[in-house]
């Protein structure tokens, strides 16, 4: 961990260790991944205001969202997969989370199942879930998860089918049958220390939540992501929303949202939060940032529901600039997933002590000494940048 500095030390380390095609399924977004390098080039181009002699001695970092208490504004995404990444990785990742303090949101396309994280870390974990065909099997997957422990439910409603991720294409992420299972396997040759940890010990045959429908065997990745292809529901609508709200007791966060007006929808139909989101650069190329349709939305709907965001944020820093802009707090995916390849539970261990000694140096620096306090007042509005990317009109905020 000595090496290890920030989270573009992570991925390099991620990188190194991970089979070609599971690097590129976290690193890559869709088409010509404009949206990706949006993501962050808009938060770079935020620039933060350096205030001196406050007392800073004294910093509050905690915030309550969704009737749970928060140790920092951080909530780590639910990452499909993830214990692809690492032996049963999605349980290393909430371990760590729960350390710290702050919430970890499993991905209904994850290795372990929800009740084999809830008994190996101790705390639910939130459960993120896409409607399926199958929405008898979608009921029952709600029911065993609410059975489990889970209170916080997180609708990802940008996905209605996988938009094309050309670096998936060329690593062979999406070759099914024996050729995947081929290329999957030469793949994991080359990096023998992943293929005994993860692979041989961790056994990750299973594709977690989705088994029962699914099958046990053995699958190449792209049999996996073709089953999830074809049994997105593409008729998925603002009724589902609905009826979703009126069966489930718990929280309701709605995830992708990126325009007002659906904003608006969503908080008319009581949910408790949405995500603002562009799925990471993953799903429809060449809209905006996060970052930038942010105070938006804060705008017509902060006072009706919890505003969260993610997409870009890589550091501490980053997430001071979210919260001055009105996020509730921050979603974090890339972040935890490289942390995670790179150096297994301990390195999102390092990874969010990171995120939090940056988060306490940006506060001292702006001035701010409680995070439930971040205004827009803490962006230099009269910053200039040399990028491409045009500063989100904080005036909203």
């Amino acid at each position: 961990m000595a090496r290890i500095a920030s989270v573009e030390d992570f991925r390099e380390h991620a990188r190194r260790r991970l089979p070609h095609m599971l690097f590129e399924y976290i690193d890559g977004g869709s088409y010509a991944e404009r949206t990706l390098r949006r993501n962050v080039g808009a938060m770079d181009a935020l620039a933060l205001r350096q205030r001196v002699l406050k007392d800073s001695s004294q910093l509050e970092f905690g915030v309550r969202l969704f009737d749970q208490d928060l140790a920092m504004p951080l909530i780590l995404a639910p990452v499909g997969f993830a214990g692809m990444f690492a032996r049963r990785g999605e349980i290393q990742a909430a371990r760590a989370a729960a350390a710290h303090g702050v919430p970890f949101c499993l991905s209904s396309l994850s290795i372990c199942d929800y009740a084999e994280v809830a008994r190996g870390v101790g705390v639910p974990p939130w459960f993120q879930c896409y409607v399926i065909r199958d929405r008898g099997y979608m009921e029952a997957l709600l029911d065993r998860v609410w059975d489990g422990g889970a209170r916080v439910l997180l609708l990802t409603v940008d996905l209605p089918t996988p938009a094309a991720r050309y670096r998936e294409v060329r690593s062979g992420f999406t070759d099914r049958g024996l050729r995947g299972l081929i290329r999957q396997a030469a793949s994991g040759l080359r990096h023998p220390g992943w293929l005994w940890d993860v692979y041989l010990r961790g056994r990750p045959h299973v594709f977690g939540n989705f088994t029962p429908v699914m099958g046990a065997g053995q699958r190449s990745l792209g049999d996996y992501w073709s089953w999830v292809r074809e049994n997105f529901d593409t008729s998925v609508n603002w009724a589902d929303l609905e009826a979703l709200r009126r069966r489930w007791k718990g929280k309701i966060i709605v995830k992708g949202i990126l325009d007002a007006e659906d904003a608006r929808i969503a908080a008319s139909l009581g949910v408790d939060g949405v995500v603002v989101s562009n799925h990471g650069g993953r799903q429809l190329d060449g809209v905006r940032s996060a970052i930038e349709v942010l105070p938006e939305i804060v705008a017509a709907v902060g006072q009706q529901t919890s505003v969260l965001m993610d997409g870009g944020v890589r550091s501490g820093l980053d997430v001071l600039r979210a919260l001055a802009l009105g996020a509730r707090g921050c979603l974090i995916g890339r972040a935890w997933a490289f942390a995670l390849a790179a150096r297994g539970g301990e390195g999102v261990t390092a990874m969010l002590d990171m995120l939090k000694a940056e988060l306490r140096v940006a506060m001292m620096l702006t001035g701010c000494t409680d995070l439930r306090d971040a205004t827009p007042a803490l962006i230099d509005r009269g910053a200039m940048w040399s990028g491409d990317i045009e500063q989100p009109d904080i005036r909203t905020g």
